[in-house]
């Protein structure tokens, strides 16, 4: 008596579905990714040049905090009131202590405004604080 299967010894060959899986997730991942970009670039703000250059490229989970000209805070494109962005930077601080925050503020904004969100920076220990400049090569 032959008690084993008949088993089959075709390849099954490449499949398709598994590769298409991961273009269309790829491709979903880099669509996210662009328009959180354009959020943050969204506000009509000039960054100051600078002649020295330091890149560190983007870091996980950075918090990038837009002053305009007149002074108004904005993350991603939402206005945030002194007290929401203490709020929000603690809750965040407290999740991560190296929580990487850049500030991007217009090249015309007062220095008083730059000086409020250090202050509320020091008062939350926050001390990966960094500035967004450019270079006069790549200025506009």
């Amino acid at each position: 008596m032959n008690f084993h299967k008949k088993m089959n010894t075709d390849s099954p060959g490449f499949q398709m579905s598994p590769m298409l899986d991961i273009v269309f997730i790829t491709l979903i991942h880099f669509m996210a990714a662009t328009l959180f970009a354009k959020w943050e670039n969204k506000l009509d703000i000039t960054v100051p040049t600078a002649d020295s250059e330091v890149s560190y490229g983007r870091q996980r989970l950075e918090i990038i905090v837009n002053i305009d000209k007149k002074g108004a805070i904005f993350i991603n494109s939402i206005e945030m009131s002194m007290e929401r962005l203490r709020e929000i930077l603690k809750i965040v601080h407290a999740e991560s202590a190296e929580q990487p925050l850049i500030i991007r503020a217009d090249q015309d904004t007062r220095h008083k405004d730059v000086v409020k969100v250090l202050d509320l920076c020091t008062q939350l220990d926050i001390r990966n604080v960094a500035f967004s400049t450019i270079t006069p090569e790549n200025a506009q």
